[in-house]
């Protein structure tokens, strides 16, 4: 027979006990193997193994499974690096809250039934517009769209839970994003009246990322995307190739875009005013 820790290391580490007696461990089992240390008791009728996520550890504790930012990042899905460090708990509809030792918990509410460990996708997402803003839910809405995390249930779900204000992120969202910083830099010039055609293949130079009033070429580059010569020389034979046939290319990095956005704007705006010239 199983031992607990063997069980809850094959549930992802955490879960209920009346979970754990199904594989036949009873509560005098689950007495003897906390009294052990091989597991851990989170709270009543919670259990967990001494190596558990700790932030999932104390979402469970305070009732609910981790969302908001914490959930986006362990889907992988792209997240900007700054959050409030708290624990965010979905405690789906109707939840109660277990205050816990330390317990600095910000509870989300939102339709369904919370269980342990990471909230769905749809629903840390969901949560991360509440906490996070519009351009990092937009940014991470597109990245888990890009990596096929959404179904159209999900999506609809989303749009249907989100501020009926904020719906039209939802309808701008494209699945072709590259990158979380494409999707803060169309977003932002969306809201500047920009129209940019996205992911264009250019003969003769490839496919960039952005392409405005059909001659100035936008083009976002990751924090380490660029850090070899090699890939710096294959970009300026890609500006020189654009340039011969009349294109003017900009390029921008993580904290140009993050944080120096004016010195963004006063690259861009000329450049689309020579382009209209």
């Amino acid at each position: 027979m199983l031992d607990p820790s063997e069980i809850l290391t094959r549930l992802d580490g955490i879960s209920r006990g009346t979970v754990l007696q199904q594989y036949g461990c009873s509560r005098d089992r689950l007495r003897r193997a906390v009294a052990g240390g091989t597991i851990v008791r989170v709270r009543a009728g919670i259990f967990a193994v001494p190596t558990a996520d700790a932030k999932v550890v104390a979402a469970a504790a305070h009732g609910g499974a981790l969302t908001c930012a914490a959930a986006l990042r362990a889907y992988a899905v792209w997240t900007l690096p700054e959050d409030d460090g708290a624990i965010h708990v979905w405690l789906g509809g109707s939840g109660r809250v277990h205050p816990h030792e330390g317990c600095a918990c910000v509870a989300h509410y939102s339709p369904g039934t919370a269980g342990l460990g990471i909230a769905p996708l749809a629903v840390g997402l969901i949560h991360s517009y509440r906490c996070l803003g519009a351009e990092a839910f937009f940014a991470a809405y597109e990245s888990a769209w890009n990596r096929r995390q959404l179904s159209a249930h999900d999506r609809k779900r989303i749009r249907r839970e989100l501020p009926a204000s904020a719906r039209w992120l939802v309808d701008l969202a494209r699945p072709d994003a590259q990158s979380g910083l494409e999707s803060i830099l169309r977003l932002r010039l969306h809201l500047l009246g920009i129209r940019l055609d996205c992911q264009v293949a250019i003969s003769g130079v490839g496919r960039v990322d952005f392409v405005i009033e059909s001659r100035v070429i936008l083009e976002v580059d990751g924090r380490l995307n660029h850090a070899s010569a090699e890939r710096r020389h294959h970009d300026l034979r890609r500006d020189a190739a654009a340039s011969a046939l009349g294109y003017e290319t900009l390029r921008f990095d993580y904290a140009l875009l993050i944080h120096d956005w004016d010195a963004v704007l006063a690259a861009i705006l000329p450049a689309l005013a020579r382009a209209r010239a």
